[in-house]
């Protein structure tokens, strides 16, 4: 049994002619005939009566047509209720967010994206990169923005922005003024880092070891400004993405010169799920924004570095 079936019999009822049916459900006499008798067969049971050029509902008939138009408004229902979610802009997403970006890109931009779509709910999340994988598998999130690396392959991934690493260090210490440097030059210095579980440690230890150097961590947080306010006091020097300078603590940024110390920061969504028109406009203004407001970064921390 196919809807178009129920379609062919309800226009029949309606109309009382094969041929007017046709015409309402746009398709060849014929053509409409054979599904006709094709849904009788499978029925086992004669649906109309043909009486010549006129037809009359069979006694199983007059049974199943309040049943086919039963069906065929709830497909219309259902169609509908697509049709308005698709296009309605009150549906609800649900961000995650790893905390060495959360305070930078997000703030901003859930401002705007409140002022382009008051009538949607926006949640955001604030974990770390294992916590907000598992939330897009169980579905309590529906976007996560993530640093790369990412190996999950049930993940689709939306670049938004790659930024240099910087060292920073105290006003006052000797390679404060260079305009670039190797990590390897910071080699015998005490080091401030974040602690374990932050992807941001993951990817510091990777780009010293790159360098050929293992750091003495001295103190280690769970928050960029930590780390900032650690260095202006002389405890030891960091790194951090470009996002994170703060020329208002103290400090100067170097950017290293390893054309690999950089950090990608991606939007993730799980495979293969469908998303409202709301979830969609979150993920690409996403991407449209976070360049432009990142923009000035660069040019501040030139100036931080000699300010």
């Amino acid at each position: 049994m196919e809807f178009h079936q129920l379609r062919y019999v309800c226009a029949i009822a309606d109309t009382g002619n094969f041929s007017r049916a046709a015409e309402r459900c746009q398709i060849a006499q014929p053509s409409l005939s054979q599904q006709v008798l094709k849904l009788e067969e499978d029925l086992g049971a004669k649906l109309f009566d043909r009486l010549g050029r006129s037809i009359r509902l069979t006694e199983a008939g007059r049974a199943f047509i309040p049943h086919a138009r039963a069906v065929l408004e709830q497909m219309e229902v259902a169609r509908l209720s697509v049709a308005d979610k698709n296009a309605d802009l009150r549906g609800s997403v649900a961000v995650g967010v790893i905390p060495t970006v959360a305070p930078y890109l997000i703030p901003s931009y859930t401002a705007a994206f409140a002022k382009n779509y008051p009538d949607a709910k926006l949640r955001v999340v604030e974990e770390t990169t294992s916590t907000l994988v598992e939330g897009l598998r169980d579905l309590s999130i529906d976007v996560a923005i993530l640093a790369l690396p990412l190996r999950h392959k049930d993940l689709k991934l939306f670049p938004i922005r790659t930024e240099p690493l910087f060292a920073v260090m105290r006003r006052d210490h000797p390679r404060a003024s260079a305009e670039s440097l190797a990590l390897k030059d910071l080699r015998g210095e005490s080091f401030v880092m974040l602690r374990d579980g932050h992807c941001f440690r993951d990817l510091s230890i990777r780009t010293c070891t790159r360098a050929r150097i293992t750091p003495n961590i001295a103190f280690e947080s769970g928050q960029f400004s930590s780390l900032l306010g650690m260095v202006a006091a002389g405890v030891g020097v960091s790194l951090i993405p470009e996002m994170a300078i703060d020329r208002n603590v103290g400090c100067r940024y170097v950017r290293l010169s390893d054309a690999q110390a950089t950090r990608t920061i991606v939007a993730a969504v799980l495979r293969g799920r469908s998303f409202n028109r709301v979830q969609r406009a979150f993920v690409s203004g996403m991407k449209d924004r976070a360049t432009g407001a990142l923009r000035g970064k660069t040019s501040v921390a030139n100036r931080s570095t000699r300010g």
